[in-house]
């Protein structure tokens, strides 16, 4: 191990400086995929000084190894699979349905949760940046990619402080630009590259919006 962040806050920070071309925008909002994503979004936003806000997304586990994930649902009922996975491990129809019905419903609670009663960000016209914690198989940022843009936003950029190099090359078809601090080959994992990865709760995620200003 040659290098890692210290935590998310530390990832956060050295993402921000990736993404300085964006910094003092009017345009600009970030979206945190929470719940890890949040910490990380909450650096880059106050860093650019840019409004924070959430993007819920979920990722869908397969039945018996919940850590490999076959696809993800996203705010809008958008769902996106990985038919390679879905093939190999002859996942059917009704079990993706059950997984995806079992996720839906956390992603509503924590919308009621992180959100209340407020309402969405407007997005149109605007550049988003979508933060994630990191990139693994990237299932999840290609599903919340897919949901952003079909609210007509002026450019999405998806960030994040580690990668798969895989998922970068998949997200820049779908994203306007993609940003990393570091691409480790092997991957391994997400945790593996930070020394505190603790995972963030929803508490956690509640203080760092009520600290940013909500667009």
């Amino acid at each position: 191990m040659t290098r890692q962040f210290a935590d998310r806050f530390e990832a956060g920070r050295q993402l921000a400086e990736r993404l300085r071309a964006y910094a003092g925008r009017s345009d600009v909002i970030v979206l945190g995929l929470p719940r890890g994503g949040v910490p990380v979004a909450s650096e880059v936003a106050t860093s650019l000084g840019a409004p924070l806000d959430i993007f819920l997304v979920r990722k869908l586990g397969v039945p018996g190894h919940e850590e490999l994930a076959m696809g993800a649902i996203a705010s809008g009922g958008v769902e996106v699979l990985n038919r390679e996975v879905v093939r190999q491990l002859g996942i059917s129809a009704s079990a993706i349905d059950w997984v995806a019905e079992q996720e839906q419903r956390e992603l509503t609670r924590r919308e009621h949760l992180y959100r209340g009663e407020r309402q969405p960000p407007e997005l149109r016209g605007r550049t988003v940046i979508l933060v994630d914690d990191g990139l693994a198989t990237g299932s999840t940022m290609q599903a919340a990619v897919v949901a952003i843009r079909s609210h007509q936003p002026g450019k999405i950029v998806v960030a994040a402080p580690v990668a798969a190099a895989d998922a970068v090359d998949t997200l820049r078809t779908i994203a306007d630009d993609v940003v990393t601090v570091w691409q480790p080959e092997p991957f391994f994992g997400v945790g593996m590259w930070y020394r505190d990865f603790t995972q963030t709760t929803d508490e956690q995620v509640a203080e760092l919006l009520a600290e940013r200003e909500i667009a």
